[in-house]
């Protein structure tokens, strides 16, 4: 008696292999110099000199 052959389907075996393609990626980076100018107070005091006359005398009455 004669059998006849079963097919299976086929298998795939696959070997990878990767070849390295460079591409150029730009990142820009911006330097920034910055001069905050922030307001100080300063005081400055005048001296005023003055001239004053007391009189110490009693009280004149009629």
């Amino acid at each position: 008696m004669y059998t006849r052959p079963v097919y299976c389907p086929p298998r795939y075996l696959v070997r990878d292999c990767f070849v390295p393609c460079v591409h150029p990626i730009i990142h820009p980076v911006v330097h920034v110099n910055r001069l905050n100018v922030v307001n100080v107070p300063r005081h400055i005091y005048k001296p005023i000199r003055k001239n004053v006359i007391v009189e110490h005398r009693r009280p004149f009455y009629c």
